[in-house]
């Protein structure tokens, strides 16, 4: 494995480059993969595992509009696409990307296909740390392991077909056959890793969690809320607060750090900028760290896997969901947002010769 230095702390990780899609290939030849699950990341790492040569199907419930996704996706029932649990007995790896409370609904029946030797296979620590509340506790003689790429399903597809690809974790859980390592490193390969870096199931969760409710969907919803909120209120039109708190953003300056990182970016922009940023960032730090702190240890405690579980499972979550999501949707920022990515260049539908006429 490489070896990657962070300021004094180093790491072990797996690139492309030490392990080749041949040699996952290989190590894969004999193996069929049932993917069970066709929601969020079940097309992307199923549809990569297919195009790069692995023998991969899916289980999923007929009638659904996640098996005529399959279908569409160029699965063929009775082929590569079965019911789910014509799909775990065939397979050899079992890829369980089911949503987390979906996983405890459908367990009971995965557990009985687990015969000895075959592998389970996660992308999300949830099921196996929270097992007492779960109750996904594997029979000892599998192999147990996660690859979780750091992204979405729709990312993992999207970068795979462009030729990049997305960072993932991997965890060995349980090694029954001796060939966890082997089966999980050829497995994240497959689905389209750039490179895999080690970590635990628990380890795994915790910032998963964190990171969710945190700086990846919670706190910067909750920050651009606020600024646009202030501007607003200071007069500011919606189109110059939106463009201001998001758009510049997303549109610009995050491409900017993703290449190059964040000390590039503040040196590539104006002197009053730069002022500003070194001025202000540690006064955010200092003012978010201590809801990091809570949120983590709610995390650590198990109240918010608690909280999804109990949530999740409600008849009526969907519909709880749509109108949450709706409140979002239709708030004024994001009425701004759907505006004014509309008039990107890439969305208007008028050439450009059009205005020179």
């Amino acid at each position: 494995m490489a070896k990657l230095n962070f300021g004094g702390t180093e790491e072990q990780v797996v690139t492309r480059e030490e392990f080749p899609l041949s040699k996952a290939q290989e190590v894969l030849k004999d193996e069929v993969v049932a993917v069970i699950g066709y929601g969020v990341q079940g097309p992307g790492q199923a549809l990569n595992q297919k195009d790069n040569g692995i023998n991969v199907i899916v289980g999923q419930r007929k009638n659904s509009g996640s098996w005529d996704k399959a279908v569409k996706d160029g699965f063929v029932p009775g082929e590569t696409l079965f019911e789910i649990e014509e799909a775990l007995e065939k397979g050899t790896i079992i890829c369980y990307l089911l949503s987390d409370a979906a996983q405890i609904e459908l367990w009971p029946t995965v557990k009985k296909h687990l015969t000895p030797g075959k592998a389970l296979y996660f992308s999300h620590g949830f099921g196996i740390t929270f097992n007492e509340q779960t109750g996904i506790i594997p029979p000892p003689d599998v192999d147990v392991f996660l690859v979780a790429p750091k992204g979405s399903g729709t990312s993992l597809r999207r970068m795979f077909l462009q030729g990049r690809g997305l960072n993932s974790s991997y965890a060995i859980f349980q090694d029954a056959t001796g060939r966890a390592f082997e089966r999980v490193v050829a497995l994240g390969i497959a689905v389209g890793s750039g490179y895999l870096f080690e970590t635990d199931f628990r380890k795994e969760v915790f910032s998963d969690l964190t990171g969710e409710r945190g700086t990846l969907m919670g706190c910067i919803q909750g920050i651009f809320a606020a600024q646009y909120d202030v501007l607003r209120s200071k007069g500011h039109s919606p189109s110059e607060a939106f463009n201001e708190t998001v758009e510049e953003l997303t549109q610009s300056l995050m491409p900017l750090v993703a290449e190059n990182g964040m000390d590039w970016m503040y040196a590539n922009c104006s002197t009053t900028a730069q002022r500003g940023a070194l001025d202000w960032w540690k006064r955010f730090r200092d003012a978010t760290k201590p809801v990091f702190e809570e949120l983590y240890e709610s995390v650590a405690a198990g109240k918010e896997s608690q909280r999804s579980i109990d949530s999740n499972s409600q008849h009526d979550y969907r519909e709880k969901l749509n109108m949450e999501l709706q409140e979002l949707r239709e708030s004024e920022l994001w009425q701004a947002g759907k505006t004014v990515r509309s008039l990107r260049p890439e969305n208007q539908s008028v050439k450009t010769e059009e205005f020179v006429k």
